[in-house]
């Protein structure tokens, strides 16, 4: 009974004959052939334009667009850039650049102090980047979004890390990209990981510093009906210039101690704890999939103290959880998406109390040393629920409001050849004070975008986006933004 247990699982483990086994030992999809032709470099240009009622431009209008889009109600993009496509995913090397120059015009904010931090129009770089891969190992330099996703990126709410909510950071980073095989298990264990060095160029309070990020990311499954994967990511803010306590560090020897989360630096605080601001989630991910459909649920968890696996923390009720749906034989509703996002814990109300250490109170996206918090350019980095310092009426770099509740929807499809989507959320806030059950204020915020791509009209794409907030946080608004692109191609080879 024993021998047959174990050849039963060596026959799942494998789930290949033996005439199999001898050429899908290491099943990276790569070949030696070098495949001729199909690369192409392109061009692209974009207008767009956004009018809005009330004091900002609806949240689903700005959020989650890489700080593309401006949160003035009254704004204009204009956008050229040249790009290149990576499209040999089985070539032992691959490439792909991107330069994107955005220039923009917008309304004051009235009323509120940090509209006098902001300049009428503007200009910069939203895409400045080359990628090579070598074989499974990839190198990105420049300015691209870091956004590690595994659920539906176009209805998802964001992850609590790296969301695509505010500008993208100039950054490099080495590893590999996407899931590959690990030797000698034939496609059934997949890996993937890498490191990031980010500069945080936008010296709101901090001069200087750098944010540290490496994940790593398990996958069970291959050619399964089901797979299961984890994810792990570690993310630090460090260095830099402190208009309070003057240069924090930020050499080598400073760099290994955020690498490792180690004490060390020049204050108190990180000299007893770590040094830097750390942050951290992981996610646990299950998959069903067929021939033309899959369905994932997943959990993803976050962390600002020590770490503890994904169900053992002391923050074990915050997270976000979700559930989303794919399917390709009917193109009306080709995805769905449901989440539940929940910060309010923050692993208990207490961070000491009567001497005693409960290391609760976490004040998610804050931090006593990098008072910016959390965010980049006035907007949160992860998730754009806990509020941005964009909205703070007082002009402050804080995060005000991290403890919230949200319930959110997204489908998306195509009817006749227009592209839709819809994302609709419902969030209460509770502000920062963690020994308080109050709703400080409620939002619905409602979205519709729709894409067409007409050949008869010199084969432009356009746009129709249009959003609502309803609800106490900022009023009932609405408004709707209009796109015009453009793309052509330049050379191919």
């Amino acid at each position: 009974m024993r021998n047959r247990l174990l050849v039963i699982l060596l026959l799942l483990c494998t789930g290949m004959s033996a005439r199999q086994l001898s050429w899908r030992f290491w099943p990276t999809g790569i070949t030696d052939s070098v495949p001729a032709g199909g690369d192409t470099m392109r061009w692209t240009v974009g207008v767009s334009g956004i009018a809005s009622s009330g004091k900002y431009a609806p949240f689903w209008l700005q959020s989650n667009t890489h700080g593309d889009i401006s949160s003035s109600p009254f704004s204009g993009n204009l956008t050229a850039g040249i790009y290149k496509e990576a499209v040999h995913p089985e070539r032992w090397w691959d490439y792909d650049f991107a330069v994107q120059l955005t220039g923009r015009v917008q309304s004051p904010i009235q009323g509120s102090a940090f509209a006098q931090q902001r300049t009428y129009g503007t200009g910069y770089f939203n895409l400045l980047y080359a990628h090579v891969r070598l074989y499974i190992f990839d190198i990105t330099a420049g300015i691209k979004p870091l956004v590690y996703e595994t659920q539906d990126t176009a209805l998802s709410m964001g992850s609590m890390i790296f969301s695509g909510n505010s500008q993208p950071l100039p950054r490099i980073t080495v590893g590999i990209d996407r899931y590959v095989p690990f030797p000698g298990c034939y496609g059934y264990f997949e890996i993937k990981g890498g490191l990031t060095h980010i500069w945080q160029a936008d010296n709101i309070y901090m001069r200087g510093s750098y944010i540290h990020h490496k994940f790593a990311a398990l996958r069970f499954g291959g050619r399964l009906p089901v797979n299961v994967s984890y994810e792990f990511h570690h993310a630090a803010q460090w260095g830099g210039i402190s208009p309070v306590w003057g240069d924090i560090g930020s050499g080598w020897s400073d760099f290994l101690h955020v690498l490792t989360a180690r004490a060390g630096g020049v204050m108190n605080n990180d000299l007893r704890n770590a040094q830097g601001n750390h942050v951290g989630s992981q996610q646990l991910m299950v998959t069903g999939k067929g021939t033309e459909w899959e369905i994932s649920a997943y959990w993803q968890n976050f962390f600002e103290d020590n770490f503890a696996f994904i169900g053992m923390g002391q923050n074990l009720s915050d997270g976000l959880w979700g559930i989303s749906l794919k399917q390709t034989r009917w193109p009306f509703i080709q995805g769905v998406t449901y989440e539940f996002l929940n910060t309010t814990d923050q692993s208990g109300p207490w961070h000491d109390r009567d001497g005693l250490c409960y290391a609760g109170n976490d004040q998610y996206y804050q931090n006593s040393v990098f008072q910016n918090g959390w965010n980049y350019f006035y907007r949160s980095i992860g998730t754009p629920f806990i509020t941005s310092p964009l909205y703070n009426e007082d002009g402050s770099i804080h995060t005000l409001n991290s403890r919230v509740r949200v319930h959110h929807i997204g489908i998306r499809g195509d009817i006749y050849g227009f592209i839709y989507r819809i994302k609709a959320s419902y969030a209460r806030n509770y502000g920062n004070d963690n020994t308080s059950r109050e709703i400080l204020s409620t939002n619905t915020a409602l979205l519709l975008d729709i894409h067409k791509h007409v050949e008869k009209a010199w084969g432009l794409d356009f746009g129709v986006r249009l959003a609502a907030d309803l609800g106490s946080q900022w009023g009932n608004q609405f408004g709707a933004q209009i796109t015009i692109t453009k793309q052509g191609i330049i050379t191919r080879w």
